[in-house]
C-alpha cells in the first residue's frame, strides 16, 4: 500500500494565523506596562476565583489519565519503527515493431541490408522503457532487542528494498522478512551492533469493550504521532483476509499507521493496527486491529519455521440467525453450523454430521462461526480436543484429533459455466422455484462434484425461494435433514412440510454449502 510523504504537493499544511499571533504578541509586549499597572490596581474582589473543590477533584482525576497516557507513549515510542519500502525499477520490453517480407522487399536498399537476416516477425525495436519507481511506507514495533519487528504483511509484500528507521533516527535495512498473508501480519529482522529497545506484548483476550488504547506510528509521514481511543468492538470481520478477528477501535489511524501498535495504558502491545474503514481513505472513527494474542502465536511460528501451521477441521461452516435457530431446536442463535462435512477429514473421522451445531471446543463456549475458525485454527496439532454440538436438540459430545491445514485449502475453484442443456423439469409453485435432475454433465458443467440433490432451473421473483436467497444453480441436498434425488422426491418433502412454521433446506452451490429456511409470511 502506498502512502503519500509530507513533502507530497497533496498535502500542504498551512499557517493562516502566524501574522495574526504575531501581530497580538506585539500588541501584548507594548501595553504590557500598561497591563502591568493596571493590574495593581484590581482589588482581591475583582481576581479569578479559586477551583471549587469539586472542579479539583475533576482536574486531578483527568490529570491521572493524561499521565497514563503519557507514561504509555514514553514507554513505547522507543520501539515503534518506521518503514518504507523501495521497488527496483525494472526494465519492460515494449510492443516494438516487425518487418514482413513485403515491406522489406520496399525497403530502400542501404537499410534493406541492416534486416535482411533478421527472421521474419523479429522485432527492429525492442522499445525498452522503465517502470516507476514503487514507495509503500508504514509502521512497525520491536518486540525483541535483537531487532525483530512485527508489523503487517501489506507494508513489506512486494519484494523491494527495506528500510526500517528507529525512533532516534538511526536507519537499518531488513535483512530478513517472513509474511503470513492470511492475517496480514509480518516479521523484520534488522542487525544492530547493540541491544534495541522494545516493547511489551500484553493480552488481547484481557481487553474489553470501553477500554482506553492508543495508537501509535507514522500517519502521512509523521514520525511518532499518538492518537487516543477506547476499544469499540472485538472480533470484528471485514472481509479483506481469510483469518479475521480484528479489535476495532476509534483511535485515529491513517494511512502510515499500518503495522504500528495498538497498546494499553500500561503500555503493552495488545493489536497491531491494519485497516480502517473510510470513504475518504482518511479515517472516519473506525480502525481494525489484529489482536496481539494472534500476533504472537503467528509470529513465534514465523520466527522458528518461517511459515504458519493451522489445524483444520474440513468442515464447511455458517453463521445463524434467529430462524435457524428455531429449526434447529437450540435457544438464541449462537456457535457454528456444520453445512458440510468433508470425506477423509478430521471431522469426518470424530464424527461429525451436516446440521450439526458446534457450540463448545474443550470447555470453550464457541460464539459464532468466525471465533470457531479462530480457535481451531490455533489448536495444537494431532492431538485429541474435545468438541460439543447441538445434535437434533441435544448435547452431544466427540474428540477430534485436528490434522494441519492442507495449502490452498478452502480457495473456492472458479470456471463453472452455464448448462448447454437442462433435463425436463419441474415446477413447485408453492415455494416458486423449477428442479430437475443433477445429472454428471450438469454437475461438471456448473462447477460441482457428485450429483446428490436436485438442481435449481429457475426461481419466481417475489417468491418464498427468492425471498430465501436461492438461485438457479443451486443444489438441493436435503429437506429437513432427509436426502432428496429426484424432483419428485424434493416435491414430497415440500408438500408435506408447514411453510407457515419454516421448513430448513441443506442447498450446495459453487460457493459452498449453506442451510436455509423456506418459510410463508
Amino acid at each position: 500500500m502506498s502512502y503519500p510523504e509530507l513533502r507530497s504537493p497533496k498535502y500542504r499544511f498551512h499557517f493562516p494565523t502566524i501574522s495574526v499571533v504575531a501581530g497580538s504578541m506585539m500588541l501584548v509586549a507594548l501595553g504590557g506596562y500598561w497591563l502591568g499597572d493596571r493590574q495593581s490596581q484590581l482589588t482581591a474582589d475583582s481576581r479569578p476565583a479559586p477551583l471549587p473543590a469539586e472542579h479539583e477533584r475533576a482536574v486531578g482525576q483527568a490529570s491521572s489519565l493524561s499521565q497514563a497516557f503519557r507514561g504509555a507513549s514514553e514507554r513505547v515510542l522507543p520501539a515503534v519503527v518506521a518503514i518504507q519500502q523501495v521497488s527496483q525499477n525494472k526494465l519492460v520490453r515494449g510492443e516494438g515493431r516487425s518487418l514482413d517480407k513485403r515491406q522489406l522487399e520496399q525497403m530502400d536498399p542501404l537499410l534493406k541490408r541492416f534486416f535482411e537476416n533478421l527472421p521474419e516477425g523479429a522485432d527492429i525495436f525492442e522499445n525498452p522503457g522503465a517502470q516507476p519507481r514503487q514507495e509503500s511506507s508504514g509502521s512497525g514495533v520491536i518486540i525483541d532487542a535483537a531487532g525483530v519487528i512485527l508489523t503487517n504483511n501489506h507494508v513489506v509484500a512486494g519484494g523491494g528494498k527495506i528500510t526500517v528507521k528507529l525512533h532516534d533516527g538511526r536507519e537499518f535495512v531488513a535483512t530478513d522478512v517472513k509474511t503470513d498473508p492470511s492475517t496480514d501480519l509480518a516479521i523484520v529482522r534488522i542487525k544492530s551492533d547493540k541491544e534495541l529497545p522494545y516493547a511489551e506484548l500484553g493480552d488481547s483476550d484481557e481487553m474489553r469493550i470501553g477500554d482506553w488504547v492508543l495508537a501509535l506510528g507514522q500517519p502521512f509521514g509523521l514520525n511518532d504521532t499518538v492518537t487516543a481511543g477506547i476499544i469499540s468492538a472485538k472480533g470484528r470481520a471485514i472481509g479483506m483476509m481469510r483469518h479475521e478477528e480484528f479489535l476495532q477501535t476509534d483511535a485515529a489511524i491513517n494511512p502510515g499507521n499500518s503495522g504500528g501498535p495498538l497498546v494499553n495504558l500500561r503500555g503493552q502491545v495488545i493489536g497491531i493496527n491494519t485497516a480502517i474503514s473510510s470513504s475518504s481513505g482518511g479515517f472516519q472513527g473506525i480502525g481494525f486491529a489484529v489482536p496481539v494474542n494472534v500476533a504472537k502465536w503467528v509470529s513465534s511460528q514465523l520466527l522458528s519455521d518461517g511459515k504458519v501451521h493451522r489445524a483444520y477441521l474440513g468442515v464447511g461452516i455458517q453463521p445463524i440467525d434467529q430462524q435457524l435457530a428455531g429449526q434447529l431446536g437450540i435457544d438464541t442463535p449462537s456457535g457454528a453450523l456444520v453445512t458440510d462435512v468433508q470425506p477423509n477429514s478430521p471431522a469426518a473421522s470424530a464424527g461429525l454430521l451436516p446440521q450439526d451445531v458446534i457450540v463448545e471446543i474443550n470447555g470453550q463456549p464457541v460464539a459464532n462461526h468466525r471465533q470457531l475458525q479462530a480457535m481451531v485454527g490455533r489448536l495444537p496439532l494431532n492431538q485429541p480436543q474435545k468438541l460439543t454440538v447441538v445434535r437434533e436438540g441435544k448435547r452431544v459430545e466427540l474428540s477430534v484429533t485436528v490434522r494441519e491445514q492442507p495449502e490452498n485449502y478452502g480457495l473456492i475453484a472458479k470456471g463453472a459455466r452455464a448448462p448447454d442443456e437442462l433435463p425436463p423439469t419441474t415446477a413447485l409453485g408453492q415455494v416458486g422455484v423449477e428442479v430437475t435432475t443433477l445429472s454428471e454433465p450438469l454437475a461438471e458443467q456448473l462447477g460441482l462434484a457428485g450429483t446428490e440433490g436436485v438442481v435449481i432451473t429457475a426461481v419466481a421473483p417475489s417468491s418464498i425461494a427468492d425471498s430465501a436467497g436461492l438461485a438457479p444453480g443451486d443444489v438441493v441436498l436435503d429437506v429437513k435433514g432427509i436426502a432428496v434425488r429426484s424432483p419428485a422426491e424434493f416435491q414430497k418433502q415440500i408438500d408435506a412440510a408447514d411453510l407457515a412454521k419454516g421448513v430448513l433446506l441443506r442447498v450446495k452451490s459453487q460457493n459452498g454449502t449453506r442451510f436455509v429456511v423456506l418459510r410463508s409470511e
